[in-house]
């Protein structure tokens, strides 16, 4: 049965279908005690529903307005108005207006009203609409409510709210518009109270802000506000504004600004202990919904009124500690360069393989590094090793500690004897060290392949979690450890030392070029070899233009010179089709299934290079490093002591190009095992679709690895927790991981604190030397690529999937990376001038764009 009229007391939080964001929350709100919120009912969308039933022409323009293209404003805002101007002028149907006039008679028919919109997609726990439609104040009398009440369906359709729609997926069919009418409430102080520091993002200090009479003073930007902060019952600071203006009520209805005198100008809207008594009911309101939340208020007869509640979507979540204790935690994203949100799959896999333990929040993982940073000596060791990959988590963790009392003092463990079987001794430099590790590794896969292929059912769950064994087992061997530390170990010492002796910087930058055995430089050179097949023959260029879909290699093959191509591209991808951008997220789409994503760049090379580029690329590097090393060694014999040092050089130079490749390594078999996984968890995937378990196969990367072997167990899946699950990835994308953040949910992205930075440059990591202009070319995903020779990537991060672009760039800046990151390392090995971790690159620098990057100083300029 419809209903097209709610008391606020009869609503709850689950109505929103009926009665939009807004009016869900205040029925939740109006049911909490001790909460006071003005009288009033609810137009529900019952009522939206039928009037817009009845108004044909509004399903016409409906249908105009899905086929504009968004970024088409003109269009947008014809359509949109005329849109807005239809449903206004069309009368409330009769039978509506008496239920609404109906309602009103026992808040009196002639009191003042509140009149306020309450669209079914806003104020979500996943997505904050505020403002989009539109609010009403001290609405007077059943015909002018009647009116106001057109309005508020009529603003679903405001040009702001139509593209917001269209650039988030909302379909505007879907989205309906509830309407609040409430009291008015005539204050003599407003404002809003968010129960978690909105800039800082911390969970323990609520922030207030208030003026003088009625909030929309403050809404509307017109005054600055008195600004409160509340922590543990007290305020610990505050800024009183001038506040020159207030919006208050007229008497025939709607309201105006008013001047306040002088001398009350620069009082504050609020004494400290209303403020605190504020926040003690936002702390009510904010357990009563479990997450901080956005709070209008009023302040009337030194009473509060609650005028408003919605979730701070902006906030990043926090880790679940389990405990009251501090914690302080460190992104695994930024190690890994892959800041985006990973699916439940995926990141409860990567847990159940990692070798430390790591915390989920906001589709990300994270390292609780509170232990090591509480004694000395692990707090020197873990700021060293993270100031040496990324500055800017140094800087930020340094912040951390600087808060007296949030890390607990432990000391160093006391002296002692070694541990059994002393330290390791140190590897020696020969190649075969390596060669041995990459065969186990091949040799571990092979037997992980086999051996899967007969597991199904609940019996894969139970070999995966053996396998993942195996995995941490290879992950975690000394000698493979030892090689890597070696690699970078060395760069580090030839870095230092060719500063000291020389005065050189990062010299082991052209030293590592070309080094042997980087399986992702190869993976980068192995792509110009697929080119090399496809460029001689025309008509395959054509059709690689126009393919879209994933099965285009048996077209190819039907084409002159198509058998070879698909040869070669079959080829590349059974070495590397396990890859693919985000790469730790086992529920990402790799090349092998998604090969398209390899065209574009198969094409850049096409154009940008000739015959044979692979070879001479990698020899070109080779002779600049061997020439290098020549040059630093006979510079070194000419120093005091020349020959010592230069025979110490040798012995590092030969122990980085023995080792540094090796790198790259541990990642490719991580990502090579976790496809097999992935293959085999699709299959059963299949089985729960074939089931009816699951509508499609990839609604089990919304369950973590325990809930997927669960529903395999049971044939059971809650579609209600996958929808859930759905609608917080999405939600996800909007949110900026922190490098470092705290268990009271201070986010922390750190700062360079340099000085010798050109004005208006950009400050990042120097991690390739040199120096090179050129075009930017501003790429967020990898299958947009359209590179020209010269052109300098920019972009938010390259894990190893985007090696094979490297070949066709002059240079990298980065949003994320460090020094021993995957882009580093791969710009190094191609000598690319390269800087990376340089916040917030891919909105400062616009595509097209000249810039010049200095990759031996870490900083880029923008050009005119």
């Amino acid at each position: 049965m419809e209903q097209y009229v709610r008391d606020l007391q009869e609503i709850d939080e689950t109505q929103v279908a009926l009665v939009g964001g807004k009016g869900a929350h205040l029925g939740a709100l109006a049911r909490i005690d001790g909460i006071r919120v003005p009288p009033g009912f609810c137009v529900t969308t019952d009522a939206f529903r039928s009037v817009m039933a009845q108004n044909t022409s509004v399903g016409d323009q409906l249908d105009q307005l899905a086929g504009v293209d968004p970024d088409d404003r003109e269009a947008v805002r014809t359509l949109s108005a005329q849109i807005r101007r239809t449903i206004e002028e069309a009368a409330v149907p009769g039978g509506l207006a008496t239920a609404i006039t109906r309602a009103l008679a026992p808040l009196g028919e002639q009191a003042a009203y509140a009149v306020r919109s309450s669209a079914t997609a806003e104020d979500l726990p996943t997505s904050s609409f505020a403002g989009q439609q539109d609010t009403y104040l001290n609405v007077l009398g059943p015909a002018a409510i009647l009116r106001h009440i057109s309005r508020c369906w009529a603003s679903l359709f405001t040009e702001r709210a139509v593209t917001y729609r269209q650039r988030n997926g909302i379909d505007h069919r879907t989205v309906h518009m509830a309407v609040v009418v409430q009291r008015m409430v005539f204050p003599q102080a407003a404002g809003i109270l968010f129960t978690a520091d909105p800039v800082t993002g911390s969970r323990k200090v609520a922030t207030v802000d208030a003026g003088f009479g009625l909030g929309e003073a403050l809404v509307s930007g017109l005054v600055n506000p008195d600004v409160f902060k509340v922590r543990d019952g007290e305020v610990v600071a505050r800024a009183v504004s001038a506040k020159q203006l207030a919006v208050h009520a007229l008497p025939a209805g709607g309201t105006h600004e008013v001047a306040i005198d002088a001398h009350r100008q620069e009082q504050p809207a609020l004494t400290d202990a209303q403020a605190v008594r504020l926040v003690r009911l936002g702390r009510r309101i904010e357990a009563h919904f479990g997450r901080p939340q956005d709070i209008e208020w009023c302040l009337a007869d030194d009473g509060f009124q609650i005028v408003q509640s919605r979730p701070i979507t902006t906030l990043f979540p926090i880790p679940d500690s389990g405990d009251q204790e501090n914690h302080v935690y460190v992104s695994v994203g930024h190690q890994q360069m892959m800041t985006d949100p990973m699916k439940p799959l995926g990141y409860s896999m990567w847990q159940q393989t990692a070798m430390v333990a790591m915390h989920e929040a906001g589709g990300r993982l994270f390292v609780d590094v509170t232990r090591r940073l509480a004694s000395p000596a692990g707090r020197a060791a873990l700021l060293d090793i993270m100031g040496k990959g990324d500055p800017l988590v140094r800087d930020a963790l340094e912040t951390v500690l600087d808060r007296e009392g949030f890390v607990p003092s432990i000391p160093d463990a006391g002296p002692g004897g070694p541990a059994a079987g002393g330290a390791p001794a140190p590897i020696e430099t020969d190649p075969a060290i390596v060669t041995d590790l990459i065969e186990r590794s091949e040799a571990s896969i092979a037997a992980l392949e086999r051996d899967i292929r007969t597991q199904s059912g609940p019996a894969l769950f139970d070999f995966l979690l053996k396998a993942f064994v195996e995995h941490k087992r290879v992950l975690s061997d000394p000698v493979s450890i030892q090689v890597i530390m070696a690699g970078m170990e060395s760069t580090w010492w030839l870095n230092d030392k060719l500063q000291e002796w020389l005065g050189e910087r990062n010299a082991a930058d052209t030293l590592t070029l070309s080094a042997p055995g980087n399986i992702t430089s190869e993976m980068g050179l192995e792509l110009l070899a697929v080119a090399d097949v496809i460029r001689p023959y025309p008509e395959l260029v054509t059709f690689l233009e126009g393919v879209e879909d994933d099965d285009f290699l048996d077209e190819l093959s039907t084409r002159e010179g198509g058998a070879e191509a698909r040869e070669a591209i079959e080829t590349y991808l059974d070495r590397y089709g396990m890859r693919c951008v985000g790469e730790i997220d086992i529920t990402r789409p790799r090349w092998r299934e998604r090969p398209t994503t390899l065209v574009p760049v198969i094409l850049d090379h096409v154009r940008n290079f000739g015959p044979g580029a692979a070879e001479r690329r990698f020899e070109q590097g080779r002779q600049k490093a061997l020439k290098k090393e020549q040059d630093v060694l006979s510079r070194l014999r000419a120093l005091p002591d020349g020959d010592r040092k230069a025979d110490e050089a040798k012995r590092m130079i030969d122990r980085v190009r023995t080792f540094i490749g090796y790198r790259e390594y541990p990642k490719y078999g991580i990502v090579s095992r976790s496809f097999v996984y992935k293959r085999a968890l699709l299959a059963e995937a299949e089985r729960l679709v074939r089931a009816n378990v699951i509508r499609e196969k990839e609604d089990v990367f919304y369950l973590t690895f325990q809930e997927f072997h669960d529903a395999v167990r049971s044939n059971r899946v809650d579609d209600r927790l996958i929808q859930r699950r759905k609608d917080a990835f999405r939600s996800y994308h909007a949110l900026t991981p922190p490098r470092v953040l705290t268990s009271e949910g201070e986010a922390f992205t750190g700062a360079y604190r340099r000085d010798d930075v050109p004005a208006g440059a950009l400050t990042g990591v120097p991690v390739s030397a040199g120096t090179i202009e050129g075009r930017a070319r501003v790429i967020l995903d990898m299958a947009d690529a359209d590179l020209e020779a010269g052109d300098i990537l920019v972009t938010t991060f390259t894990d190893p999937s985007w090696s094979p672009l490297f070949v066709g760039i002059a240079g990298l800046v980065t949003e994320v990376g460090g020094l021993m990151t995957h882009g580093a390392v791969i710009a190094r090995e191609y000598g690319l001038p390269a800087v990376v971790g340089v916040e917030r690159a891919t909105r400062l620098i616009r595509d097209g764009q000249r810039i010049r990057v200095h990759g031996t100083d870490g900083y880029v300029e923008l050009l005119p």
